[in-house]
């Protein structure tokens, strides 16, 4: 499970593929013919990237992610005596 905040500070622009995705059968990775698929611009801010989707007339659809609550507890309390929720694991 990873909950980091890393490279999300970025915009980015990802092309959708008209063409079919395919489960490879050796690896069970997805795969597509489309290269535009492999592409993924990046932006420092939501007009750059918007302006760019307009001058090169690429259909977009913003998303924004979200805010995520975070609450901040010390690693200490997973071993806590009176722990209120039991082990998972």
């Amino acid at each position: 499970m990873t909950s980091g905040r890393a490279k999300s500070d970025h915009w980015v622009l990802e092309f959708t593929s008209r063409q079919p995705t395919m489960i490879d059968p050796l690896t069970g990775n997805v795969r597509s013919v489309d290269p535009k698929q492999q592409i993924e611009l990046q932006f420092k801010t939501l007009e750059e990237a918007v302006a760019y989707a307009k001058s090169n007339n690429i259909p977009h659809q913003v998303q924004i992610r979200d805010k995520v609550k975070r609450i901040s507890k010390s690693y200490a309390d997973n071993f806590a005596y009176d722990r209120k929720l039991p082990w998972t694991h």
